[in-house]
């Protein structure tokens, strides 16, 4: 007889809150009918403002099988959780997946920008990509570095050495479901690299919740200002000078305005 799952939800925790995170999102969507375009994040999206995208695409799965296998992986990579003795760990695993649900979507994203651009393959700016995978995939290359006699675990049936995980399962995924985004796996796996080789660093508990506030302040006044959804308490308008965002809080009739600040010698692209 194995272990009690108990054990493993103790000794995951963070791997455990995000298995469930990304469930129930799952049980909402099938819940309401919600579609790959109202959560997904695309390059048209992007580009529009819906910066809050990112986070709703990385945690939202259309297809249960999607969801299983996803997070079949991520819970063999919470094995991350406890590996403190060799510097990873709980607070390792939790800042290091705000960088690569951040930088995994932004290097997308800009991917998509170089494809557009540069090479004129408009196909791209459509493609919308929902799911966890670029993180998992990212897991995986910084655990093939830091610990490769690992093993990475799926459905409890297959197991696949860690040190050949990510690249094996970048390509099974592209062979067997087609509709995978390849760019946006790839994307998770350079991210990965960039975290183990030290190109990354420097996370610890400030800079953690520092990065966790601007997401939530980013996600909340795009979302607002996308008129997605409806957010009641908060309203984004402009005050006597249009190029001056301004912020008023319903209710108490308060409104905060950005004030102009002279800028020599700065481009903004």
């Amino acid at each position: 007889m194995g272990r009690p799952l108990f054990y493993d939800i103790i000794e995951k925790p963070a791997t455990s809150c995000i298995v469930t995170i990304c469930s129930v999102i799952w049980f909402v969507i099938q819940k309401k009918s919600i579609g790959y375009s109202q959560v997904g994040l695309s390059y048209e999206t992007a580009v529009e403002g819906h910066y809050w995208r990112m986070i709703t695409s990385a945690l939202s799965h259309i297809s249960v099988l999607h969801l299983v296998f996803n997070m079949s992986a991520l819970w063999s990579l919470g094995v991350v959780e406890q590996l403190g003795h060799i510097g990873l760990g709980t607070a390792y695993y939790l800042h290091y997946t705000l960088v690569l649900v951040v930088f995994s979507g932004v290097l997308v994203i800009g991917i998509y920008h170089l494809l557009i651009a540069r090479f004129k393959i408009d196909y791209f700016r459509r493609v919308t990509a929902v799911g966890y995978s670029c993180v998992v995939f990212g897991w995986m290359t910084i655990l093939s570095v830091k610990q490769p006699s690992s093993k990475l675990d799926l459905f409890g049936l297959l197991s696949l050495p860690i040190s050949f995980a990510p690249f094996e399962s970048l390509i099974f995924t592209s062979i067997i479901v087609p509709q995978a985004s390849f760019l946006g796996h790839l994307s998770g796996i350079l991210v990965g690299y960039a975290i183990s080789w030290g190109l990354i660093g420097g996370m610890n508990n400030y800079w953690a919740l520092t990065m966790l506030g601007w997401i939530i302040v980013v996600f909340v006044f795009s979302l607002k200002k996308s008129g997605a959804y409806d957010i009641s308490f908060l309203e984004i308008e402009s005050l006597s000078d249009a190029s001056l965002p301004s912020v008023r809080f319903i209710g108490n009739g308060r409104t905060l305005q950005a004030s102009a600040v002279p800028l020599s010698g700065v481009e903004v692209v």
